[in-house]
């Protein structure tokens, strides 16, 4: 078994603690910043068991990286393996510069065994190191970024590292050579040890923990502590979750790929306000009052956002953009430092009407008595949430009417309440917790009695399902894809149907399969490029409906030519937003498809 020189031995044990003493005090301070910042109101880690399905689904399995990004995300998950594989060998080879080796490669039956497999994960590790530099520096995909030399370099260390250890492992080297090649892989590890903590290689350390940290729901907002919290102000706001996701960011810029404001020539970008949150938390701390607006984040950026979560879908490291963009609002709304004209209006009519377009009640009691809509007394199966589009916008009553012939055809009771007021989403998600407050208590006390309920709009359903849980409310609400395709169905036609996916009902709530087979109903389904998870917004969230003109191009238009583009004869909705955005933007299209809600699409099968 070789071993090394007792000089080289003790020049070893100096280079190992000059190394081990920059990468403690690195990532000490990062330990020490995160563990500063305040706790996360709210947080629990039970149930225990999803977390842990999650953290072998996305961290052991890489299941995440891989599904995204299959070709570049084999390559990422090679790495990861190989790094778990390596692990014993570096402990290995840490011992015998000290002089007690634990095992030889090539003696006994463990050490060429386990030599073996490490060698084929260093060729896995090699090919796909070289693969992604290539792909950093060459191809250079515009989500990435400009080119990081760092990248370049840290990628240099890794394929040093395989190589060498396939160098030591195959021929068996020994003497001067040996000595050469151990040294080698020596300064390559003990060069890339103090790195990690300073680079975006941190998350290494950080991402697994990250996973299994996660808020365990999707776009968890998390509550106010107290009346002295009004959301993401300064830095004293940022919890000690925020930090941790802060620096595992690994920019690999899946998040600004499948943003639809930064795709249509907005200057959101998901990964700099992850990034920026981090250079804040480097330059001012998780203590006192420096405004987390400004210097690091912009707060126009903040404003762009549809809350779609496409970038929270997409992140392989756990991070959770949402609930620091809607901290983000919170504290400028909360505070009064975001002045916005269409923003003020829409808050004075949540306030003053109980709806976002500021229309009286007494409009939706005309709807009402013009259906014969009976009111909800508790003795109805359903009670029919009609939601702010259903009750005031001429479309979205065409989508309740629709839906109403379809439940009395099947003799299927419901009641409408006879006071509704707006959920609250667009307050929700722009930051204005008091007026959230507020809808959501009067909407939980008018829906007391109710056992289930049924909404049209996946906003409505994720924000009382969901949201109005912090109120201590628990309310059983259905989309109407779901009580829908539980329906029997009459014959198809012969139409091409492509069905859009609503974020709050993909995304959000994980429904794909229900809408489109209601939607299917209506002939030959296809689909558009970008699909149930991968999904393009309408760009109506986040309550971006109601702020006025979007710089670039609008999302609407771009999501419309796309579904337009795949040659369908009808364009098939499933929420009353989506169908508002769309009305508008297949208007452009040389030949606009038929846009139709899902419940259209059932009532026209009835005989």
């Amino acid at each position: 078994m070789v071993r090394l020189h007792p000089v080289e031995s003790l020049l070893f044990v100096l280079v190992l603690a000059a190394a081990l003493f920059v990468f403690l005090k690195r990532a000490g301070r990062v330990v020490k910043l995160v563990r500063a910042a305040r706790p996360d109101p709210g947080f629990s880690l039970s149930p225990l068991g999803p977390r842990l399905r999650e953290f072998f689904w996305d961290v052991v399995c890489q299941a995440k990286v891989i599904r995204e990004r299959p070709l570049p995300g084999l390559a990422h998950a090679f790495l990861f393996w190989g790094f778990g594989a390596f692990g014993l060998v570096t402990v290995n080879h840490f011992a015998i510069g000290l002089g007690f080796p634990l095992f030889s490669l090539h003696d006994g039956w463990f050490g060429p065994a386990y030599g073996l497999l490490a060698a084929c994960f260093a060729i896995a590790v090699a090919v796909s190191i070289a693969g992604l530099a290539i792909r950093r520096m060459v191809i250079r995909p515009q989500w990435l970024g400009e080119v990081s030399y760092e990248s370049g370099f840290i990628a240099l260390l890794i394929l040093t590292l395989m190589v060498t250890y396939l160098l030591d492992y195959i021929p068996q080297p020994t003497g001067l050579a040996y000595n050469i090649l151990w040294w080698i892989h020596t300064l390559a590890l003990l060069t890339f040890l103090p790195l990690i903590p300073h680079t975006k290689h941190l998350h290494l350390m950080l991402s697994p923990l990250t996973v299994f940290l996660s808020r365990g729901k999707f776009s968890a907002i998390p509550p106010l502590s107290g009346d002295e919290d009004f959301g993401l102000v300064a830095s004293k706001d940022i919890t000690q979750l925020m930090a941790l996701q802060a620096f595992s960011c690994v920019e690999c810029g899946r998040c600004t790929e499948h943003c639809p404001a930064n795709a249509t020539g907005k200057s959101l970008n998901p990964k700099e306000i992850i990034l920026g949150l981090r250079a804040h938390i480097n330059e001012f701390g998780v203590s006192g009052d420096q405004p987390l607006l400004g210097k690091h984040i912009a707060r126009e950026d903040v404003f762009q956002c549809t809350s779609c979560g496409a970038c929270e879908s997409q992140c392989p490291v756990g991070i959770e953009h949402l609930p620091i963009l809607i901290g983000l609002r919170r504290g400028a709304v909360n505070t009064g430092a975001w002045e916005d004209d269409f923003g003020g209006k829409l808050f004075r009519n949540l306030e003053r009407y109980g709806n976002p377009m500021g229309f009286s009640a007494a409009e939706r009691d005309k709807f009402v008595k013009k259906l014969e809509l009976p009111l909800f007394d508790g003795t109805q199966e359903y009670a029919l949430w009609m939601g702010c589009m259903g009750s005031y916008d001429p479309q979205g009553r065409e989508i309740v009417t629709s839906l109403v012939k379809v439940l009395r055809h099947h003799n299927i009771t419901f009641g409408v309440l006879k006071k509704e007021r707006c959920s609250g989403d667009s307050a929700r998600r722009l930051g204005n917790d008091l007026l959230f407050q507020t809808l959501a208590e009067q909407n939980i006390a008018a829906l007391e009695k109710a056992k289930k309920v049924l909404s049209t709009c996946p906003h409505c359903v994720r924000t009382l399902g969901e949201d109005y849980r912090e109120f201590g409310a628990s309310i059983p609400i259905e989309h109407h894809s779901t009580l829908l395709a539980r329906l029997p169905a009459g014959a198809a036609d012969g139409k091409r149907v492509v069905f859009h996916d609503p974020c709050y009902l993909g995304r959000y709530q994980d429904n794909y399969d229900a809408p489109r087979a209601v939607a299917g109903q209506a002939g030959r389904l296809v689909e558009a490029p970008r699909h149930g998870q991968r999904s393009f917004c309408c760009g109506a969230g986040g309550g971006l409906v109601f702020l006025g003109e979007e710089k670039g191009t609008r999302i609407n238009h771009e999501r419309a030519r796309e579904l337009a583009a795949t040659g369908a004869d009808v364009v098939a909705a499933a929420c009353p937003f989506c169908n508002t955005m769309f009305r508008d933007g297949l208007a452009a299209a040389e030949k606009p498809p038929q846009l139709l809600d899902i419940a259209q699409i059932a009532a026209a099968r009835l005989p």
